[in-house]
């Protein structure tokens, strides 16, 4: 069935509710990752996922798989690797180069849907101050990171990866200890995984996920500048 095409950045997307069932929340395709049109998408539960030969296409799926920090669980392997002390955490030093690291191809896949379009658009988001990373370090070596998008009180969660066994895992923990202490309520985790699943993501219906946003991206978080102020146990 096809979905509406966006001829520009100014037409308006189609209600999440039009999104299709089969593929799961597949709502339009077409226009532009131009800054504004990304904002507006994220803040009515909509997010570019493409690939490379594809059309840009937005999603909007039912149901929705969300973190709520306050409920992140930390195996007992997780946390014993967390206080080997062996890793080192830092916040927006090298965007560019964790978007590289999530784009790298992985085992058994042909190529990536972060596109040079998709990297160009979250690296202005970043300079702007909306798109932000948490890298992880083996001493100079970067071994784990992820990236996203912060509006109001919700982190929508974009990519992340690892080189080493659970990096990826330390730099999302790491994240939520820094979300919790600047105020925000909810991680947009987009589509459900096992791997996010054992980490204490829930799949929540579209119907109450949008009714999060509506309450949470008009409340203002803590006033912070994204850096990394943990506490010196998380370090």
């Amino acid at each position: 069935m096809p979905v509406p095409w966006l001829e520009d950045d100014d037409q308006e997307f189609p209600g999440v509710h039009e999104a299709l069932e089969e593929p799961n929340g597949l709502l339009a395709a077409g226009g532009s990752l131009a800054p504004s049109r990304l904002l507006s998408a994220y803040s009515k539960g909509i997010f570019p996922w493409y690939e490379l030969d594809q059309p840009i296409l937005w999603w909007s799926p039912d149901p929705r798989l969300i973190l709520v920090p306050d409920n992140l669980l930390v195996s007992r392997s997780l946390a014993r690797l967390k206080r080997r002390n062996s890793y080192s955490f830092s916040i927006d030093k090298k965007f560019v180069e964790v978007m590289q690291n999530c784009a790298a191809a992985r085992p058994g896949s042909d190529g990536t849907w972060i596109t040079d379009e998709m990297f160009s658009a979250y690296s202005i988001l970043h300079q702007e101050g909306v798109a932000h990373s948490v890298e992880v370090w083996s001493g100079a070596r970067l071994v784990g990171g992820l990236y996203g998008v912060a509006i109001g009180k919700v982190f929508f969660g974009e990519s992340m990866f690892s080189k080493e066994d659970n990096t990826s895992k330390l730099a999302l923990v790491y994240l939520v200890n820094q979300l919790q202490s600047w105020g925000f309520e909810l991680i947009d985790c987009q589509v459900t995984s096992n791997h996010l699943l054992s980490l204490g993501a829930t799949e929540i219906s579209r119907n109450h996920f949008m009714e999060e946003l509506d309450r949470l991206l008009v409340q203002q978080a803590l006033p912070i500048a994204w850096q990394d102020d943990s506490p010196a146990e998380n370090k």
